[in-house]
């Protein structure tokens, strides 16, 4: 991938605030920076960081998968209600 200035600019405050917040060292040559960065992002307890990392997601074209819920969590569709009491066997 080449970075343009508005990527650098971007990864250059990302990698200062990911470094003061959780230790990271992310460096530009690494083949998988955007990625580490992306994923420091998402797990920052800081909104604007969050910001800033789905910023430089939008600059570099890259997103991270998205991560799928099992089924048994995810309520019903038909809106059919489920027996919840207690479990018998």
């Amino acid at each position: 991938m080449e970075f343009n200035k508005a990527i650098l600019d971007c990864m250059r405050e990302l990698r200062r605030r990911l470094r003061e917040e959780q230790g990271l060292d992310i460096h530009f040559q690494q083949d998988d920076a955007i990625v580490r960065m992306l994923r420091a992002c998402a797990a920052s307890d800081r909104e604007d960081t969050r910001l800033l990392g789905q910023r430089l997601g939008e600059l570099s074209g890259v997103a991270l998968p998205r991560m799928m819920q099992e089924p048994s969590f995810l309520p019903a569709q038909d809106g059919a209600r489920q027996y919840s009491g207690p479990l018998r066997g």
